[in-house]
C-alpha cells in the first residue's frame, strides 16, 4: 500500500502543477490521475489502498472542513443564514423534480426509480466545493459579502437533506416500513444534533487548550482526532439517532474561533500544511472510484438528462439568492458553485443496485457520468468565475483582524 500512496502523491503533485500551469484548478488533474490509475483503467493502485480509500477520503475531508469552521465568523454566518438555508433545499428540489419527471422518457425507468436517481444527483459535492471556497477565503475573494461562507454552509446542509430524501424513496421502493414523517424529521434532527455535538466538542477542546496551553501542532492533532470520532459517532448511531458529522466538524472549528481567535488562526495555518497532502489523497481517490465503463453505458440520454437537471438546479440556486445584496455576476458564481458532484454520488450511487432496484445499473451509470461531467467542469468554472467576478477584500479590513494578526506573530 505504501508504494501506491507514493504513486498517488507523485502523480497527484505533477498533475496539480501541470494543470495550474494551464490556469486550471489542480484538483481536476488529480481527479483525472485517479481515474487513470484506478481499478477501472490501468489498475495501478493496490487493493489494500482501495479498501481504506473511504476512510482516507473522510480524513482528508475532515481536514478541509475544520479549516472551513476555523474561518466561519459569526457576523458572516448571520448575514448568510437565510439564503444558506434556501440553498440547502431549493436547488436540490428543482433538480430532483426534473429528473423524476423526465427520467422515464430519457432512460426508460419508472418514476420512483427516477426519483431515487434524482435524490442521488441532487447533492452538491463538499469534496470539490469546500476546498475551492477555502481558497477564496484565504485570498479574501468575495469575503466582503460572505460568498464563500454562504457556499460552505449551503452545501453542507444540502447533503443532509438529499440523503434523507434518498433513504425515504429507497424504502418506498423496497417495501420497507418507513414512516415518511419521522424520516423527514431526521433532517432538522441531523442538523441540530450535529451542531450541538460539534459545539460541545469544540467547547471542551477550548477548555482543555486553555488549561494545558498546548502548542499549535498538538492542538491541531487533537481537533482532527475528535473530529474523526464525531464522524464515527454518526455512523454508530445511524438508524437510531441522526447526526450530521460534517456539520459537527465545522462547528468545532467555529466554536474554537469564537473562543480563541489566536489559537484558531494558528490551527488553521497548521491544517493548511496538512491539506497539501490530504488534498492529493482526497481527489485522486475520488477519481479512482469512477468507473468509465459504467458511465459510458448512460450514453447521450444520460448526459442530456444531467444537463437539463442542472439547468433546473441553476434556476433554483438563483431563486434562493433573491433578496441578497449580491450582483448578477456574484449570483452566477454561486450558481456555478452548485454544479460539481462527486462525493455523495460515489458513495451511494451503487446502493440502489445492491438493494435490488430493477434499473439500479442505469442509476449507477448516470451517477458516475454526473461525476465525470460536473466535477471537472464545475471546478474549472468556479475558479475562472471566482477569480474574475468576486471582489477582493482589502487585507486587514477589520480592526479585529488586525489585532489578531499582531498577536499571532511569534505565537507557536
Amino acid at each position: 500500500m505504501a508504494v501506491s500512496i507514493a504513486l498517488v502523491v507523485i502523480l497527484g503533485l505533477f498533475a496539480d502543477y501541470l494543470f495550474r500551469k494551464m490556469k486550471l484548478p489542480g484538483l481536476v488533474g488529480m481527479l483525472i490521475v485517479g481515474v487513470i490509475c484506478g481499478p477501472y483503467v490501468l489498475n495501478l493502485m493496490q487493493p489494500e489502498l482501495m479498501k481504506v480509500s473511504a476512510d482516507l477520503r473522510m480524513v482528508a475531508l475532515i481536514v478541509i472542513l475544520l479549516r472551513a469552521g476555523l474561518e466561519l465568523r459569526r457576523d458572516t454566518l448571520n448575514r448568510v443564514g437565510r439564503p444558506a438555508l434556501l440553498l440547502s433545499v431549493i436547488p436540490a428540489v428543482f433538480e430532483g423534480v426534473v429528473i423524476t419527471v423526465l427520467g422515464p422518457y430519457f432512460l426508460g425507468i419508472d418514476h420512483l426509480e427516477a426519483a431515487i436517481l434524482g435524490a442521488i444527483l441532487a447533492a452538491v459535492s463538499p469534496a470539490v466545493v469546500v476546498p475551492l471556497m477555502i481558497n477564496f477565503i484565504d485570498r479574501r475573494m468575495g469575503t466582503g459579502k460572505g460568498i464563500p461562507t454562504l457556499m460552505l454552509a449551503g452545501s453542507s446542509v444540502d447533503d443532509v437533506f438529499v440523503i434523507v430524501i434518498f433513504s425515504i424513496l429507497l424504502g418506498m421502493y423496497t417495501g420497507a416500513k418507513t414512516n415518511m414523517f419521522l424520516k423527514l424529521l431526521e433532517i432538522p434532527e441531523s442538523i441540530i444534533l450535529g451542531i450541538l455535538t460539534g459545539a460541545v466538542a469544540g467547547y471542551v477542546l477550548y477548555r482543555l487548550f486553555e488549561r494545558f496551553n498546548l502548542r499549535a501542532t498538538k492542538m491541531t492533532i487533537n481537533i482532527v482526532a475528535v473530529s474523526i470520532l464525531l464522524i464515527w459517532l454518526e455512523e454508530a448511531l445511524k438508524g437510531g439517532i441522526a447526526i450530521s458529522g460534517l456539520l459537527g466538524v465545522m462547528t468545532i472549528g467555529f466554536i474554537l474561533l469564537e473562543k480563541s481567535e489566536i489559537r484558531a488562526h494558528k490551527m488553521s495555518q497548521k491544517l493548511s500544511k496538512v491539506w497539501i497532502f490530504a488534498e492529493i489523497l482526497l481527489f485522486v481517490l475520488v477519481g479512482a472510484e469512477v468507473n468509465i465503463e459504467v458511465a459510458r453505458d448512460a450514453g447521450l440520454q444520460g448526459a442530456a438528462l444531467i444537463f437539463l437537471a442542472l439547468v433546473a438546479r441553476s434556476i433554483g440556486t438563483y431563486i434562493s439568492l433573491y433578496g441578497t445584496d449580491l450582483n448578477i455576476k456574484e449570483r452566477l458564481f454561486c450558481v456555478i458553485s452548485y454544479i460539481p458532484k462527486a462525493t455523495v454520488q460515489a458513495a451511494i450511487g451503487a446502493v440502489p443496485l445492491e438493494m435490488g432496484v430493477d434499473n439500479g445499473d442505469v442509476i449507477l451509470a448516470v451517477a458516475v457520468l454526473s461525476i465525470l461531467l460536473t466535477a471537472p467542469l464545475g471546478a474549472i468554472g468556479i475558479m475562472i468565475t471566482g477569480n474574475r467576478w468576486l471582489e477582493k477584500e482589502a487585507p486587514g479590513a477589520s480592526a479585529g483582524e488586525k489585532a489578531v494578526e499582531s498577536k499571532t506573530r511569534g505565537y507557536k
